[in-house]
């Protein structure tokens, strides 16, 4: 088998992530999956090689790069068959230099959607558990849609941090030859086109997906933080038309904040699709 490569999918949540790794995980070459542990664990590994520890100086940037590729490596070691292997998770996005030092040639999947729909998608999800309370929320019951949104706005909310991750890369250094940003309206509403475009991005031959008997959930997770139907993938991709469950201000606030929209900020030339 030739070398394994490691790609990776990041960008705003309940933008497409899970169901573009869905759609990929089709191809029996590939594997994908949700939002793995990898950049989490990476990121404690960074810290302690770091002058955190007073035994850092000893530890040589090869040694950390050679440490932190091989944390990647092994992690997916167990299951030798798929030839190239995508890693998920919302702080990629803001690690791009870190992993084009670990993979001369990664690339990375940013899924993007209007910001406003986000949250929408978010406030509906809150709907659903009228009896529950969500650990996005940190369990708190006395919340507002308004304050609901302010949480996942905040620079380390949920929403926040990973929109402004995105942007981070989309103006970058790395975000020429590694960057695609794959938005949630083309991926619903053309999934063949969208998904060629990602394979011409990776430079991998075009497997036929189906994309009426699309399969994926994680319901254990989803109960773990209390949000049933987080990455519950509907087995055909297809655009469902519904109105907002916003309230109309709070709507219309965030539903110019598509940077990628505009041409003229794509100074890195950027693959958008």
């Amino acid at each position: 088998m030739s070398e394994r490569r490691f790609h990776f999918i990041s960008g705003l949540p309940r933008a497409g992530t899970t169901l573009l790794a869905a759609i990929l995980n089709q191809n029996p070459r590939f594997r994908a999956g949700m939002t793995s542990p990898v950049a989490d664990i990476m990121g404690v590994v960074v810290a302690e090689a770091s002058s955190k520890n007073d035994f850092a100086f000893d530890v040589t940037d090869e040694q950390r790069v050679a440490v932190l590729r091989g944390l990647v490596e092994n992690f997916y070691s167990t299951d030798p068959r798929p030839e190239v292997v995508f890693d998920m998770s919302r702080l990629w996005c803001s690690r791009m230099g870190l992993l084009k030092a670990l993979f001369p040639e990664v690339k990375v999947i940013a899924c993007v959607r209007q910001l406003a729909w986000v949250l929408d998608s978010m406030e509906r999800l809150v709907l659903k558990q009228p009896v529950s309370v969500s650990k996005v929320f940190r369990y708190d019951t006395n919340t507002t849609v308004y304050a609901r949104v302010e949480a996942l706005t905040d620079p380390r909310g949920m929403v926040g941090f990973a929109y402004q991750a995105t942007k981070e890369a989309f103006y970058g250094d790395c975000a020429r030859d590694h960057l695609m940003l794959l938005t949630y309206e083309s991926l619903v509403r053309n999934p063949e086109a969208s998904l060629r475009a990602v394979y011409r991005f990776l430079g991998e031959p075009w497997f036929e997906h189906d994309f009426d008997h699309i399969e994926y959930r994680a319901d254990e997770f989803d109960a773990r933080v209390g949000m049933p139907g987080l990455h519950v993938v509907r087995a055909k991709v297809e655009a469902v038309e519904r109105a907002p469950v916003l309230p109309r201000e709070v709507f219309g606030r965030f539903a110019n904040e598509a940077f990628w929209a505009d041409p003229k900020n794509n100074i890195n030339q950027v693959t958008i699709v």
